[in-house]
């Protein structure tokens, strides 16, 4: 079964994603940039955390949603950085236990000041802090290899012996100069997902380099295909690549798109 992942702007919408059958959340803000670290973090402390199942999920339209939403889609398998969402009848969710925080302090390229940094892993600290399950991070060098010394510093602070992050490099990954190196230093850092379109500007146009991460990658690390992922193509991508993961983005239609993953046959 092929995990799903949606990109959430709020509270209300991650829980909603959630009930309609998505495994895991990514938590962020500002989509039009490519997503920045969610400014509302902190009122995940303050906010209801789960989501009720029931054996028929509900297909209200999202903005007449509540922000406790059903759910009926079966458990897919359980591997390191996977954890799903679905679980028998009168189960609940715990939303902190399926979301991901996007870490990005701004816009534009990858390459960080020591400021930056520092205020990211900062961050990565209230996440753990909060509870959340991991973190989406990348950082890169002006030439366009993996910034090891940033990396390693982030994934210290997400790093604790009673608290450890997952994590997820996102597409930073996709302006990489050598995506196959990357991918070996990815590995190497220990991260358990990398969000990518195939080093190309949608999952689609990217098929032939996803099969080939997923092959090289030979179940040492999670590649998850996501942009431009839709009701038309994403049975292609899934089939051509073998990618074990999806990754879609909160807009009208979500709700039908992951009902046809989850009925589909792949």
């Amino acid at each position: 079964m092929v995990l799903l992942e949606v990109c959430c702007t709020g509270i209300e919408s991650a829980l909603n994603m959630l009930g309609e059958g998505a495994h895991r959340v990514e938590l962020c803000s500002v989509l039009e940039c490519g997503g920045l670290t969610p400014t509302w973090l902190s009122h995940l402390r303050d906010r209801p955390s789960i989501a009720p199942f029931h054996d028929q999920p509900s297909i209200a339209p999202f903005h007449d949603r509540p922000s406790i939403a059903p759910c009926a889609s079966p458990a897919p398998p359980t591997s390191e950085g996977f954890s799903p969402a679905s679980a028998p009848e009168s189960r609940h969710i715990d939303l902190l236990s399926h979301a991901h925080v996007l870490i990005r302090c701004r816009p534009g390229d990858f390459c960080y000041s020591q400021a930056e940094l520092d205020e990211m892993c900062r961050s990565i600290r209230l996440c753990r802090e909060i509870g959340v399950k991991g973190v989406v991070i990348g950082a890169l060098t002006p030439e366009g290899d993996p910034d090891l010394p940033a990396l390693r510093k982030m994934i210290h602070v997400a790093t604790g012996p009673d608290n450890t992050l997952t994590l997820v490099f996102h597409r930073a990954f996709d302006e990489c100069r050598d995506p196959f190196g990357a991918l070996e230093q990815i590995i190497s850092l220990g991260f358990h997902n990398l969000l990518t379109s195939g080093h190309a500007p949608t999952a689609e146009e990217g098929i032939p380099i996803l099969k080939q991460l997923v092959e090289r990658a030979a179940g040492r690390i999670n590649i998850m295909a996501g942009k431009g992922v839709t009701l038309d193509n994403v049975a292609r991508i899934i089939r051509e690549t073998g990618v074990p993961a999806v990754h879609l983005s909160e807009r009208e239609g979500i709700f039908k798109l992951l009902r046809h993953i989850q009925n589909a046959n792949f």
